[in-house]
């Protein structure tokens, strides 16, 4: 057999030297990487880009005016929804979904997901915008889960109360004031509201990504992708899972938060 020489031990690709475990992207040197880098910037750029042209586009949609003294109720009781702007001209709502009579841990785990996001809205504020979150649920009930999540964020109920105050849930919605006169501007759901919760783009930055059962990976043993929002809820053993033994993840970080035998859903969800 031929003695292996230097150069022919250099030639032999890293993968068959020191072979990683499957479902992990393949091993090059750093320059290789580097150009693969760049060619993908190229097209992030562009998608930046049209992102820019989307916002401008937005910019340039009409608006609805509606009755800004509409009633909301929040912790002080009834005040009108013009309050909820708390003295800025533009405000953006988050509309979270209500399970009437269901416990803490049978609220929507996605709604969950946006609240928990915007724990903090002081660049919003600096920027002359104010953040609510609002939901169908009546405010008696509604009241004990904010204190529960420990929500940081002004929340009030909007049952009964028509759109654009009220009406469907799950949307993320602007307004903007002009003195006591106010406005809808701009609305989104679904996917749409995925720029609120920042731990999707950083998933989507990891060679695993977000792990649902959509998303387009290698054919590399990545590990197989689950249901959407599949990792929204866990067990008390941080299991994922949307069974009864289930709360939505940020749940088992409040105080008293124990496991679980029912999420004590009814029939009726707004």
């Amino acid at each position: 057999m031929t003695p292996t020489t230097p150069e022919d031990a250099t030639a032999t690709a890293p993968d068959e030297v020191n072979p990683t475990s499957p479902g992990l992207p393949p091993v090059v040197d750093l320059a290789t990487w580097q150009a693969a880098r760049d060619e993908l910037l190229i097209r992030e750029k562009a998608h930046t880009r049209a992102g820019d042209a989307l916002a401008a586009a937005r910019r340039r949609l009409p608006m609805v005016e509606f009755d800004g003294t509409v009633e909301v109720v929040g912790p002080d009781g009834p005040v009108p929804f013009l309050d909820l702007f708390q003295g800025r001209d533009e405000l953006i709502v988050y509309k979270h979904m209500w399970h009437d009579g269901a416990p803490h841990q049978g609220q929507c785990e996605g709604c969950t997901l946006m609240a928990w996001q915007v724990k903090d809205a002081v660049y919003l504020n600096a920027r002359g915008v104010s953040f609510a979150i609002v939901t169908t649920g009546s405010w008696d009930e509604v009241a004990p889960y904010v204190a529960f999540m420990g929500y940081t964020q002004p929340w009030y109920s909007v049952r009964d109360v028509a759109e654009p105050v009220g009406g469907d849930m799950g949307f993320v919605t602007c307004y903007v004031r002009d003195g006591d006169r106010v406005f809808l501007t701009y609305s989104t759901t679904g996917r749409g509201n995925e720029p609120v919760t920042g731990s999707f783009a950083l998933l989507d930055m990891t060679a695993h990504g977000r792990g649902e059962v959509w998303e387009d990976n290698p054919d590399d043993g990545r590990p197989e992708g689950q249901s959407p929002c599949w990792y929204w809820r866990s067990d008390a053993d941080g299991n994922a899972t949307w069974g009864p033994t289930s709360r939505p993840a940020p749940q088992w970080t409040r105080p008293g938060a124990t496991p679980v035998e029912t999420l004590g859903r009814s029939g009726h969800h707004h």
